[in-house]
């Protein structure tokens, strides 16, 4: 079974936690505190991060349904139908690809740094890292994109946190993540249809040069979707400016229940 921490209150809603690839639950450091105090929090690691199995463990091949079977499990052994959840990066990407497949476990989402498609450019980038990855350490390949993903200064911090959390996976955990990163876009092509009626937030820094433009025009059909975008801010927008994000996903998740928000920290 995945690693995974429950952060238990005496709270009826439980909220899941889902980090970015090369990450843990260390991404969301400046959001337990706040989230504790009104939910029941799970954090979870997902395939290949901190000490859950490693993506070598599994007889099966290494795929996005099999992730999200990974989750359910955790779910499952603690009883939870249903819950709330958090994600960021490859997070909200899981997410999606939850709601697509598995909308009776959702009951809302607050996607952060959301990915929804790859533009041409990103999309060049990641041809170009998979020519070059069998040549060269993992780390390098992560750090080149840790910079051009987050290349202003004021995207320092969360991009130092990416990058020291990433060098604890391996090779081949990260690899494998990696070559799951064609299927970004078929993780939310489904969403309207099936999952319209399920609220979500979109949370993203208005400086996520390559991803905020497409997001903001996919998910412009769906009734059910909010999107804020935080100024002066980058594609990890939860460390950037926790503040702000605390209060909105707080906000959203408490108005999802009929009940007023108490104060956020």
């Amino acid at each position: 079974m995945l690693e995974y921490k429950v952060h238990q209150g005496d709270f009826e809603e439980y909220v899941v936690f889902l980090h970015g690839i090369g990450g843990n639950s260390n991404i969301f450091g400046k959001q337990l505190q706040a989230f504790k105090k009104h939910y029941n929090v799970i954090t979870i690691h997902l395939p290949g991060h901190g000490q859950s199995p490693s993506v070598k463990s599994y007889s099966e091949k290494f795929s996005i349904e099999l992730n999200l079977r990974e989750v359910l499990k955790v779910m499952d052994h603690l009883r939870i139908e249903r819950a709330h959840f958090v994600g960021v990066s490859l997070g909200s990407i899981f997410i999606h690809a939850l709601l697509q497949r598995y909308p009776n476990r959702v009951k809302s989402a607050v996607l952060a740094g959301c990915i929804t498609r790859f533009t041409l450019f990103a999309s060049v980038l990641l041809k170009l890292g998979d020519a070059i990855k069998s040549f060269i350490p993992f780390i390098w390949l992560y750090k080149i994109f840790a910079y051009i993903m987050m290349p202003r200064k004021n995207h320092a911090i969360s991009r130092k946190l990416f990058i020291r959390e990433a060098k604890k996976m391996n090779r081949h955990d990260f690899l494998s993540w990696y070559r799951l990163t064609p299927y970004v876009k078929s993780t939310y092509q489904l969403v309207q249809k099936k999952a319209s009626h399920i609220p979500k937030l979109y949370i993203s820094g208005k400086e996520d040069h390559l991803f905020v433009k497409a997001l903001d025009k996919d998910v412009q059909g769906d009734p059910s979707a909010e999107k804020i975008f935080l100024d002066d801010c980058g594609h990890v927008c939860n460390v950037e400016k926790p503040k702000e994000f605390n209060y909105y996903a707080l906000e959203f998740l408490s108005r999802q229940q009929g009940m007023p928000l108490r104060k956020v920290q």
